[in-house]
């Protein structure tokens, strides 16, 4: 009896360690500006992302300015001092300082929020490249009112249908993982043979890192799937790569900790026998 409920303890961590890893990550690396700004940092360096900013903040800027017969040279200049721009620390600054106030949005469009999409408003940008326009002279760059253009990364269908889950899983970041912990633990406490146990279960924690790794996978592959066709992929790919970043590092990590856990129970039985 007790080995069967260690069996099923086993199982259940192996369950269970997907679960705890989406629940720890939802409530502390997306519920965390700080978190989510540091995911979101790398992206400013990344091309595609840069081509979509430079894009979208070439027409709305663009937009923001009547020359006349000189809007081809103007917009020539804005599409210029972007393209050098994203190449900039001042950039980096700005990009960090637009996550940051998208963080709030972010979190309303996932939990009590209208709207099905995931935005970043350019703003800090824009007022960024203005600063840069006017002290290099460029015409009428004054004239730029520093708007609130959103530059759409993400959009989904049934945002809606997931708002009710990461709430259940912001509620769970605390105690699952740590009731992960007390299974296992129970398990090698119930089990008749310990070192058999431990085996079992540092197994048990490394098939629960491959099902995180596979849930990763193939909800990346649902997700970009899903959008539709305004949304730029490749850009949307390395978000999608970024904020699942921590939850690959996590199935990593606990399949290098189950495996050595398993491999030193082991060699700890074979070393006993050796006369």
């Amino acid at each position: 009896m007790r080995t069967f409920l260690s069996a099923v303890l086993i199982g259940l961590v192996a369950l269970l360690v997907p679960a705890s890893a989406v629940a720890y990550w939802a409530d502390h690396e997306l519920g965390s500006a700080d978190r989510y700004t540091a995911a979101m940092s790398p992206l400013a360096g990344n091309p595609a992302v840069q081509g979509v900013v430079v894009t979208q903040a070439a027409r709305g800027l663009s937009g923001q300015i009547d020359a006349g017969p000189f809007q081809g040279g103007v917009d020539a200049l804005l599409g210029e001092a972007l393209h050098s721009f994203v190449g900039t620390p001042a950039y980096r600054t700005a990009w960090d300082a637009a996550n940051r106030a998208t963080h709030a949005a972010f979190l309303q469009a996932l939990t009590t929020g209208h709207g099905d999409a995931v935005t970043i408003d350019l703003a800090p940008v824009i007022e960024q490249v203005k600063g840069v326009l006017v002290e290099d002279g460029v015409p009428l760059a004054d004239r730029i009112p520093v708007t609130h253009i959103s530059v759409k990364v993400m959009e989904y269908d049934n945002l809606g249908a997931l708002r009710k889950g990461f709430r259940m899983l912001q509620i769970a970041g605390i105690w699952l993982p740590v009731l992960t912990l007390v299974l296992a633990a129970a398990a090698i406490a119930l089990a008749v043979h310990r070192r058999r146990a431990v085996i079992a279960t540092g197994l048990g924690l490394a098939v629960g890192a491959g099902l995180l790794w596979l849930a990763v996978g193939v909800c990346r592959r649902l997700t970009l799937d899903d959008l539709p066709a305004d949304v730029d992929r490749p850009a949307a790919e390395a978000v999608y790569d970024a904020l699942t970043a921590f939850l690959r590092t996590t199935a990593w990590v606990v399949l290098a900790i189950g495996l050595a856990a398993a491999l030193a129970a082991w060699l700890t039985g074979r070393l006993r026998r050796t006369p």
